[in-house]
């Protein structure tokens, strides 16, 4: 399997932890996101959305980091990292969704103004769009928190789910969202963190950093 791979992307980061977890090789190629890498005619045959990561199987080819994560949990089944059981399937899927669509575009956001805009030259940081991305974590982040307490991981069991939303608090140090307040999620992003296969997905960041 080839996986078309952009380092610190955090939907790139996701997948990569979940192929190590299941002990599966990809053959990782780079794509430079910031060079117009993604925007090739090439690269817009495999993904005409010029976002990564994609996974290409043989003839098959799929994108949208979460359900290359379902298709390489398909290949392990055994790993139970989607569950069969309806329940807890529908809970993972329940917690990769909230990730997607209510904290992570706040994280996200948050890091592309306090970190990548800096990092890259990419413009002024708006301390208004950080103001309203603030607000929306503080509103969020209780609900995860309260979620796990008592728990290990998010539906009990290691599952996709953790990963999805791991990937939310990658740079949560260099943009200042502290977890002083939430317990329950700061224990359980430490948990994540020390897993060796989040430990190889994130090294590529981490040597990016000390540059």
């Amino acid at each position: 399997m080839k996986l078309y791979n952009a380092d610190l992307s955090p939907n790139a980061l996701r997948v990569r932890a979940v192929a190590f977890e299941l002990d599966i090789e990809l053959d990782i190629i780079d794509v430079d996101v910031f060079k117009g890498g993604t925007k090739t005619k090439e690269y817009l045959a495999l993904n005409p959305n010029g976002k990564v990561p994609v996974l290409v199987d043989g003839d098959f080819v799929l994108w949208e980091s979460r359900a290359i994560n379902v298709y390489l949990a398909g290949v392990k089944p055994e790993r139970n990292l989607y569950p069969d059981d309806l329940q807890s399937r529908a809970l993972v899927d329940q917690w990769s969704y909230w990730q997607a669509i209510h904290l992570g575009p706040a994280m996200q956001r948050v890091a592309f103004e306090r970190m990548l805009k800096p990092m890259f030259g990419m413009g002024e940081t708006d301390e208004t769009n950080i103001e309203q991305q603030l607000k929306e974590i503080a509103q969020f982040l209780p609900v995860l928190d309260c979620a796990l307490a008592g728990k290990e991981w998010i539906i009990d069991d290691l599952s996709l789910a953790d990963f999805a939303l791991a990937s939310t608090f990658m740079y949560r140090d260099p943009c200042r969202i502290s977890l002083d307040e939430t317990a329950n999620v700061d224990a359980w992003i430490k948990r994540l963190e020390a897993r060796a296969s989040w430990q190889k997905a994130v090294a590529p960041i981490l040597a990016f950093g000390r540059k």
